[in-house]
Parts: structure tokens; sequence; C-alpha cells
């Protein structure tokens, strides 16, 4: 199946030059890398300035998407990276439901950062659209569910379009805006564990039909502090399990807030349960505790690729704080995932990095030139995150991947 690329006439550009694209449509699937208010020469307009940085990305990730044959109506899932409070969080999602309007409804996960990957950037929004083949819309179910986190009504609590699944958000914020559990993680993760099972089921799915999840929970970056919540999440799922990605984060946008989790699955459109295949390659990294995650999965075409780090089988980190030696590690052990199905990077349409780093050129360069010089050009969509610290001290950064192949 045939697969085409985007960058739009007059689009923003890195400072350096890549094999990424900032789009990428297969079939019916289409990913853009994560759009920011740069200009032409990689250059930060409007710093500081969260709103006029929000339209200008918004208005990237349209173009992006009507590049490849879409627009925003088609959009079935958004991931918004920001600088600041539960304020800012809220005027950026009322922000964007005026952009959108109140028909297409995707769902949106919000992830407050200490800072993005530029001084003076301040939001990073990344896509996920579904349009036909022949370019007919495709038939969507939109879920808002009363008893589910605070959400304004243009988005949805979770989305079906045809076999897809995608869920926003699941945490202990209350239909109200309040925070149940406060100051207990473990009592939070099993509200948003309990939530999740919830929109699964309301889309006709449950928690056996996830393919990936992304999970944020407040922490400082040690093994111990992630242990506990890590098990009891674990606890929900059969072996084998899906493909994760996990980050700390020092505190949310509301610090009463102490985790939440969103996950991508698929169900059949009869109902029916669909095959899944799962990858652990020979000798592959491990975590400190058993968990039934494995470090990918493919189901019909697409191919996820959990968070892919520079440790070895008893999770000791190897080339500790070096950042160019664990990028390439993380990259040959996403490569080695990948060919557990037959796949290469070239079959790669959407990349993640989170790096340990601040805001500044130099940080994220140093990943993301040997990262996209893996990539025969035109590579994926990308986006790049820099955040305080990762799940293991020293580990430095960690590379998740989603891949669809040209026939299931």
């Amino acid at each position: 199946m045939p697969r085409t690329y985007s960058w739009p006439e007059g689009h923003w550009n890195w400072p350096v030059q890549l094999t990424h694209r900032h789009g990428v449509r297969s079939g019916a699937m289409l990913f853009t890398g994560g759009q920011v208010d740069l200009d032409a020469s990689g250059r930060v307009r409007n710093p500081g300035d969260v709103g006029r940085q929000c339209n200008a990305a918004m208005g990237y990730l349209g173009a992006v998407l009507e590049d490849l044959g879409a627009d925003l109506s088609d959009l079935v899932k958004l991931v918004v990276y920001f600088v600041g409070d539960a304020s800012v969080e809220a005027r950026i999602l009322s922000q964007i439901a005026v952009l959108l309007g109140e028909e297409t409804r995707p769902v949106v996960n919000t992830i407050g950062m200490p800072e993005l990957c530029y001084p003076g950037l301040m939001i990073e929004i990344e896509g996920v659209a579904m349009r036909g083949e022949d370019g007919s819309r495709l038939d969507r179910q939109c879920f808002y569910l009363d008893d589910m986190p605070l959400l304004p009504s243009a988005f949805s609590h979770v989305i079906r379009c045809g076999e897809m699944i995608f869920t926003g958000d699941m945490s202990a914020l209350s239909p109200t805006g309040s925070v149940e559990g406060i100051g207990d993680l473990p009592a939070q993760t099993k509200i948003m564990m309990e939530r999740l099972c919830r929109v699964l089921s309301v889309a006709g799915a449950d928690i056996q039909d996830c393919l990936k999840l992304n999970v944020y929970y407040a922490g400082d970056g040690t093994a111990e502090d992630w242990e506990k919540p890590a098990r009891l999440r674990a606890s929900y799922f059969e072996e084998p399990g899906p493909a994760a990605t996990g980050m700390p984060l020092a505190r949310f946008p509301n610090p009463d807030l102490l985790a939440k989790i969103a996950v991508t699955a698929m169900r059949g459109v009869d109902g029916h349960r669909l095959e899944k295949d799962y990858a652990w390659p020979e000798g592959h990294w491990d975590w400190t505790i058993p968990l039934p995650y494995k470090h990918g999965n493919k189901c019909g075409r697409i191919i996820h690729v959990g968070g892919q780090v520079s440790l070895d089988r008893s999770a000791n980190v190897i080339d500790p704080d070096d950042m160019v030696a664990q990028t390439r590690r993380a990259m040959d052990n996403v490569v080695a995932v990948l060919a557990e199905f037959g796949a290469t990077l070239d079959d790669v349409v959407k990349v993640t990095t989170f790096y340990q780093g601040e805001a500044s050129a130099e940080a994220l360069h140093e990943n993301l030139l040997v990262r996209s010089s893996a990539y025969s050009a035109p590579g994926p969509a990308t986006t790049g995150i820099p955040i305080p610290a990762l799940v293991y001290e020293r580990m430095v950064v960690e590379i998740e991947a989603i891949a669809m192949l040209d026939r299931a």
C-alpha cells in the first residue's frame, strides 16, 4: 500500500538537516509529528506566548493533514505538550476546541512539561487522523461520559473509528475538576485503571484489546519510585500485554494529580477480538520487576513499539549519561523489535523520543541527529520532548515508534 509523506510549502523547519517529514499517511491512517511555532529557519516565533503558538501549531497541523488528503475534521487524537499550570491547560483546550468546532470531537492527551525543546517554546501538538483511502470521511463513534474526568465537550473520552480505538487521559480527576485520592498514588492509579476499563467497554472493547499504553506519573526518576504503581497497573493486564511507555514528571499542572494514562486499542468491527503477534527479541532488555508488557506488537498492518532504552537484561543502564551512545542503542532495540515482525525502519511512520534535557537546541540535536540518520529519506514524522528524568537513574533517552506494513 503506497505511503505518502508531507512537508507543506513554507512549513517550519529544524535548524539542522534531517530525514524526518512533518506527516506520513499509510492507507487510512495519518500521523503528524509534533507541530510547533517555528519559522522556516528553525527560530521560535512568539516566544513565551502560548496562545499565539497554539494557533500556529494547529495551523501547521492542519496544513500537514491537507497535504495528505485530509483535514482537521478527520482528527481522532491530539497530543498536546505544553508549559504552564492547570489554568494554561484549560485555556489551551478551550482554544483548540474553538479551532476544531463541535463536530470533530477527538480524544486529547495533555502533558504539562517544565519546558520544551527550544527556549521560549510553550506548546507542541501532534495528531492522528483517519480518512478513507478513496477520500471518503470515515464513520466514527465519539463517547463523552459524565462520570469521567472533566473535559470540554468538544473532545471525547474515547473514540472508535473502524477497528481503531483511542482514549483520552484517564486519571483521578473528577467530573467536577477536583482530584480523588489526593496524595495517594496507588489509590489514583486504581481509579484511573478502573476508568480505563470503563471507557474501553463503552467502545465495545476491553483492556486485553490494548496495543499501546502511555503512562505519566509524579516521580523522581528512580526505580523504587516507579515500581509500586507499575505493579498495580500491570495487574490489570494478562500476559502477553501491550507495548508501554512510562514517564515520570516532577509534577502535573494540577499538583494534586499524580498519574494519568492513555491507550490505543483495536477490536473487530463485528466485536471479535483481533489476532495479535508480540515481540520480545532474544537477549532484549528487561525491567527490574516482572511485567506482562511486551516490547512490541502487531495487529493487522500496525506495529506498536514500546519505549526502547539503553538497558541490559537485568535493567542495568548501559552507557550511563551518554546521550549519543544511548540513542544509538535505543534505535538498535527499535530495529530488533521491528525485525520480529519482518519490518524495518523504513516501515516506521511515527517516532517519539523523550530525552533528559532542557530547553536548548544542543540537547535536542544531540540525539535528534543520531536517530534521524538511522532513517532513509523521507523518514517518519517525529516528536522530541525534553524531560527532567526518566524511569531509571542515568538513563537519558527513551524512543517509541509506530510502523505500518503494506499488508497484514
